[in-house]
This record gives structure tokens, C-alpha cells and sequence, in this order.
């Protein structure tokens, strides 16, 4: 994992890059477009900024430059992260060599972390959990850098 503050700094940097890049797409944009060209645009900045080095990331711009939103996604991403995962035959016997202990509790809340990471559907449970330590430590270094931009913008009125 890279230090903190450089990965704050390239989200930064790759942040507003896409909201540029969403504002030349489209000039008139109603409250709900803004919110979803905000939270896309930050999805996307933090993926980039850890270079596809993670599923989560990879799955995060795949899905983004499936879903027609190609414009946020910059070109050489695009045809690096486009390609599929994995197989289902693949995640399927590598499921079966797992043990399988307690099935209720720990099934259950498996299957909805591996909801909640994108990309989580096609990983085994050994890597669901270093992608997910790896995407909150993300995700915190985003909320950090929003937090500030919000108070050095309150600052300036």
C-alpha cells in the first residue's frame, strides 16, 4: 500500500480531472446529475489512484466504462481494466476447497461484504478480505480529502 498522503494527493488530482471532464460532457445538469457526476467522478479518481493495483478498482472503472460513462475513464484504463475477472467455473472450485465451518453467520455476512466491495462477487473469502481492508482504508482517505476541501471552502466565506 502506498502512503496515505500520496494516495490523498493523487485522488486529489485524478478528482478533479473528472469533474472537469463530467462538466465539458454535459453543460446544463440538474441536482441529482451533479450528486451522481460527483460520487462517480470521486468512485473513479480513487480507483485510478491506485493504479488497478486491486480488484475493487479494477471492477470500479470497468463498471464505469461499461455503463456509458467512458468520458470520466482516461484512455489507457479503459482497455486495461475492460477485460472480464474471472470465470465463474474458476471462483466456483475455488470455493470448494474452502472449509466450510459455521454456515449461517459467516455465510451471511460474506456474502453481503462481497456485495458491498465492487468486484467482491467473483473473490474467494481470503482475498474478499484483503480488498476490503484495502477499499476502507481508500474510501477513508477519500472522506479525508472531501473533509477538507468542505472546510478550507467554509474558511474562504
Amino acid at each position: 500500500m502506498r502512503p496515505c498522503n500520496s494516495l490523498k494527493l493523487e485522488f486529489l488530482k485524478n478528482w478533479i480531472m473528472g469533474l472537469q471532464r463530467w462538466s465539458f460532457s454535459k453543460k446544463e445538469m440538474g441536482i441529482l446529475e451533479r450528486k451522481k457526476a460527483i460520487k462517480l467522478s470521486a468512485d473513479i479518481a480513487m480507483a485510478s489512484a491506485r493504479n488497478g493495483t486491486t480488484r475493487w478498482s479494477r471492477a470500479l472503472i470497468a463498471n464505469a466504462y461499461s455503463k456509458h460513462d467512458k468520458h470520466l475513464v482516461s484512455k489507457g484504463a479503459s482497455t486495461e481494466y475492460s477485460r472480464r475477472i474471472r470465470s465463474k467455473k474458476i471462483l466456483k472450485r475455488s470455493c470448494r476447497r474452502i472449509r466450510r465451518r459455521s454456515k449461517g453467520l459467516v455465510r451471511e455476512r460474506t456474502r453481503i461484504l462481497k456485495n458491498l466491495i465492487p468486484g467482491g462477487e467473483l473473490m474467494n473469502e481470503g482475498s474478499l478480505i484483503e480488498e476490503s481492508l484495502d477499499y476502507i482504508v481508500s474510501l477513508r482517505a477519500q472522506v479525508d480529502v472531501m473533509r477538507s476541501l468542505v472546510s478550507a471552502s467554509e474558511v474562504d466565506r
